[in-house]
């Protein structure tokens, strides 16, 4: 079989996230280890946490609504410059160098951290530029891709977003699973193939229990 053919029967797995989550952040790291070891092919996208909580930040404790203003708008801004001005496929390795820099490295959502990832993956240093545009100019981009991933699965969840495609041809949408560590090989695949056993049931609503340990947030 070619390795075009190999590719197309992979089975698309649409990937919303926004570079500032830790638990995207390890959702993401889970999803790379399943495309090892089932036919996937994960397909990113934006969505973004501030966009997501403009309309609601009087709601929010006082720490985390000083982190989404003052912190949450640089990186995915720079993250959707780079997708528009260079294509959808930059996004992955873009948001590894972030991801690792941001979560792994403790560098934190900085323009240095930024700047960084994107020399890590050979993109043009002048992207940060974007990183504090207030009028951002590919705005309606990033808020479309962020409104097509939130409406598959409400506005009540945060990122990750997952869509695959369904037996009966329509999308199976998720968000989560939240996990920590991300696990790996036939762990990785378990975890994939319940996930989607669960979601596929259309009266699915939530599976959840007491987090015990997680990512550690001091850093953002």
């Amino acid at each position: 079989m070619s390795e075009t053919a190999s590719t197309s029967a992979k089975t698309p797995v649409d990937f919303w996230f926004d570079p500032l989550c830790p638990w995207a952040w390890m959702t993401s790291r889970w999803v790379l280890e399943v495309e090892k070891v089932r036919d996937i092919e994960v397909r990113w996208h934006i969505m973004s946490l501030a966009v997501l909580n403009e309309d609601k930040l009087d709601q929010l404790p006082e720490e985390y609504r000083d982190m989404l203003a003052t912190k949450a708008w640089k990186p995915v801004r720079v993250v959707t410059a780079a997708w528009q001005r260079h294509g959808a496929d930059v996004l992955g390795p873009l948001y590894t160098a972030l991801g690792t820099r941001i979560h792994n490295n403790g560098e934190g959502p900085t323009v240095e951290a930024i700047a960084g990832a994107l020399a890590d993956v050979g993109l043009p240093a002048d992207l940060i530029d974007c990183a504090d545009q207030e009028d951002f100019e590919f705005d309606a981009e990033l808020r479309a891709s962020h409104k097509e991933g939130i409406e598959k699965v409400g506005q009540e969840v945060g990122t990750p977003v997952i869509a695959v495609p369904g037996a009966d041809g329509e999308q199976i949408a998720f968000f989560g699973p939240v996990v920590t560590p991300a696990p790996k090989g036939e762990e990785a695949a378990r975890l994939w193939d319940g996930t989607l056993a669960v979601a596929s049931v259309p009266g699915f609503y939530e599976i959840k229990r007491t987090r015990t340990k997680g990512p550690d947030f001091s850093n953002l």
